[in-house]
């Protein structure tokens, strides 16, 4: 905690020319951008796997029409086509799970009043009139909705708001597997229906979190609907 509370006070200090009173809220974005950028390949790879797994949809369905009554077979074929085509069903968790560790990092040092024994200089950072420690409920009580901190949450409440209507269309645009006689691959309509809704469930994050996770949460999420449209057009 105490190597990481450094990193991130020296990312503000060289940010500081820049950004000013908002520099560990920008080093707290450029971190969360080199994060992504570490993780892109994996990314990548989790792109390509997901055009392989939807290719691989035509043929799971016909599997089931002809193991519906043997589970256990079913589930041996499934995984004899993954492997034959080799495609990971796992490979699209990767970017995500590589991602935790830094959130909870950045969650637990902005949580925390003391690091290494000593009072946490981080949370005297503020983005604007909101400290990077706090939450929207902090800012609710301290001014309102409309008060100098809560209207910094409205306006990344409109950006997450913004980036989760953008998924949305992308994934409502996406068009539907299908199997040979052109019908939708079963079960995969009900999912498609509710994947686009999940975008916006971020707003309930970016609320509960201190300010410094919910800026990490709305850069990751903004990284990956723009790394969406390029890598899956």
């Amino acid at each position: 905690m105490s190597v990481f509370a450094s990193l991130v006070e020296r990312l503000a200090d060289l940010l500081h020319p820049l950004f000013g009173a908002a520099a560990a809220a920008a080093a707290i974005v450029l971190f969360t951008a080199l994060v992504r950028l570490l993780v892109h390949p994996l990314s990548r790879a989790a792109a390509r796997g997901q055009k392989a797994r939807t290719a691989l949809q035509p043929r799971i369905a016909e599997l089931r029409a002809k193991h519906a009554k043997n589970p256990e077979k079913l589930q041996r074929a499934v995984l004899e086509l993954h492997a034959e085509e080799k495609v990971s069903p796992l490979s699209g968790l990767l970017p995500s799970l590589c991602q935790i560790p830094a959130f909870f990092l950045l969650y637990h040092l902005f949580s925390s009043s003391s690091i290494g024994g000593e009072g946490n200089g981080l949370l005297g950072h503020q983005l604007f009139a909101a400290p990077l420690g706090d939450r929207w409920a902090d800012a609710l009580h301290g001014g309102g909705v409309f008060g100098a901190a809560g209207l910094v949450y409205l306006g990344l409440f409109a950006v997450v708001a913004a980036v989760a209507s953008f998924n949305f269309v992308r994934a409502k645009r996406a068009p539907l597997p299908r199997i040979g006689g052109g019908e939708e691959v079963p079960g995969v309509g009900a999912i498609t229906k509710v994947m686009p809704f999940l975008s916006f469930f971020t707003l309930v994050t970016v609320a509960v979190v201190p300010l410094a996770a919910a800026l990490y949460v709305i850069t990751s999420t903004t990284w990956s609907a723009l790394e969406r449209a390029v890598l899956y057009r």
